[in-house]
């Protein structure tokens, strides 16, 4: 889960990045990075690890000068936590490109060794977002042929159709070609979220590519569209927006993770509202618990901030039972979720949520999260509800039991390290304390985001179903992603000394 953006403009657009990237924070906090380009075609570049706020300062932004550019907010999924592998990436052949990318390539591993041996390219980090430019670096040039370097967006088209053939998995990609202007694309069957727009100007239209709408809303853009699943745009320096898709076979499966945790609920996505969504799973999980337990003695709802409250304030309505805000969140310490260590994770949820005591003691609570992936923090908040004075302390998910790791760019651990993985609910039940344990049924949560837009019936559940959309995800590959993924194995990684990225940054 990254955060990717790029605008053209017709004035210095710095600070729009950074405020851009501001707006997408929630989906990494572990780096960021803005590359511009100014009028005499010098490409500046400054990312480093840490909040955008603290990457970016006063001497850095007079630096990234120009009205074109990109920038990146990351998170490491099975990659390092080393600076090298913040982004943007850039090459400068041909022409200069760089690359933004949120997601994960299933192929990477294969690709590395054939970009060495039939590209001769050699990839300095072991990041697949460095990858994929050199892959698409590659393919423009390719496409380029016998004539005299003039690059269409033919051309570009051409060399995007090429990476498609080449890159398996699910990724969003926004890059920058000097002289051309930004392309964007998106896997064949969508499953990572891209979004543009344009705003106008005095000096003319001004375009807008990013993760998530809510991007484009802060910078005043209007929405056209979201990029289609195998569709290429770009986003010329001069001109209007040209598209095409890239891909025969493509088709809409978007991850429906990025529905239930990952994307602030003032997005739309696919055309899907986040915040509708997330209201029809509070409304579903009700019937359920309704249906189910018609005798409940469940006296308030209160949710764990800040992604359930959609869904727990809808299930209190639909129950009639009062709602009350029981937990005060820290707004300084990052998503646990997204931790690299246990012990970390441990630490930080109570730094991160304090109990109202009053809104505890002595009362049948229904605890609502947006969902329960390691199972630590549940355990820790249902163990806080007690502390604070809690009769009986029931818990609820609002997405289905977690029980496979995502490997299209969500940070999702090893199976074994996954509470729901190989246990019944009654197991997991116990695992965290709670006297009753509920979770959204499957079908439930697919139809609270089909019903805002009917036209996608299809999304990548894997996480839940073990139903990889890609279709080249087996046992081996998830064994081998276990063996990156597994705090272990950060762990390890963590110790060694960091490869090094000659970059020139501002």
């Amino acid at each position: 889960m990254c955060g990717v953006l790029g605008i053209v403009g017709r004035s210095q657009i710095s600070t729009s990045l950074y405020d851009g990237l501001t707006v997408l924070q929630h989906r990494g906090q572990d780096a960021a990075g803005i590359l511009t380009c100014d009028e005499d075609g010098v490409v500046n570049l400054r990312k480093d690890n840490g909040l955008v706020k603290d990457v970016f300062f006063s001497r850095h932004m007079k630096r990234l000068s120009g009205s074109v550019g990109i920038g990146h907010c990351r998170y490491p999924t099975a990659g390092s936590s080393s600076s090298a592998e913040a982004q943007p990436f850039y090459v400068n052949s041909p022409f200069g490109i760089a690359l933004a990318h949120n997601g994960n390539l299933t192929n990477a591993d294969k690709l590395r060794k054939k970009i060495f041996k039939d590209d001769l390219r050699h990839v300095n980090t072991s990041s697949d977002s460095e990858i994929l430019l050199n892959v698409l670096a590659h393919e423009i040039y390719g496409a380029l042929g016998k004539k005299n370097y003039q690059l269409s967006h033919s051309d570009i088209f051409d060399a995007v159709q090429g990476v498609f053939k080449r890159c398996r998995g699910g990724y969003a990609v926004v890059a920058f070609v000097v002289g051309v202007g930004i392309i964007a694309f998106r896997d064949k069957n969508g499953i990572r979220p891209l979004i543009y727009g344009y705003r106008d100007t005095e000096q003319g239209p001004e375009y807008m590519v990013a993760s998530e709408s809510v991007a484009l809303d802060s910078q005043g853009f209007k929405v056209v569209a979201d990029v289609k699943p195998g569709e290429a745009i770009i986003l010329p320096l001069d001109g209007e927006i040209e598209k095409r898709i890239c891909v025969e076979d493509a088709s809409y499966a978007p991850c429906i993770f990025e529905q239930v945790y990952l994307a602030r609920p003032d997005s739309m996505i696919d055309g899907i509202s986040v915040y509708r969504t997330r209201m029809r799973m509070g409304e579903k999980l009700a019937n359920k618990i309704a249906r189910e337990w018609p005798d409940n003695d469940i006296d308030v709802v209160i949710p764990i901030p800040d992604t359930s409250r959609t869904s727990a304030l809808e299930m209190s309505q639909k129950l009639g039972v009062r709602y009350r805000e029981g937990f005060i969140k820290n707004r300084y310490i990052g998503r646990t979720f997204i931790m690299p260590g246990q012990a970390e994770r441990k630490k930080s949820v109570r730094q991160k949520l304090n109990a109202i005591d009053l809104e505890f003691r002595g009362k049948n609570v229904m605890l609502v999260d947006d969902s329960i992936v390691r199972g630590t923090t549940s355990k820790q908040i249902v163990q806080m509800a007690r502390d604070a004075g809690a009769n009986k302390v029931y818990f609820a998910s609002a997405a289905p039991p977690v029980r496979y790791p995502n490997v299209y760019g969500i940070d999702m651990p090893a199976a074994s390290e996954l509470i729901a993985h190989d246990r019944t609910i009654e197991q997991i039940q116990e695992l965290i304390g709670a006297d009753r344990l509920f979770y959204q049924d499957l079908n439930d949560l697919i139809a609270s985001a089909t019903e805002g837009n009917p036209q996608i019936t299809d999304f990548d559940t894997s996480c839940f179903s073990k139903q990889y959309v890609t279709g080249d995800v087996d046992d081996e590959y998830l064994l081998g992603l276990e063996q990156k993924r597994s705090d272990s194995a950060k762990k390890k990684r963590k110790s060694k000394p960091s490869k090094l990225q000659n970059v020139s940054q501002c």
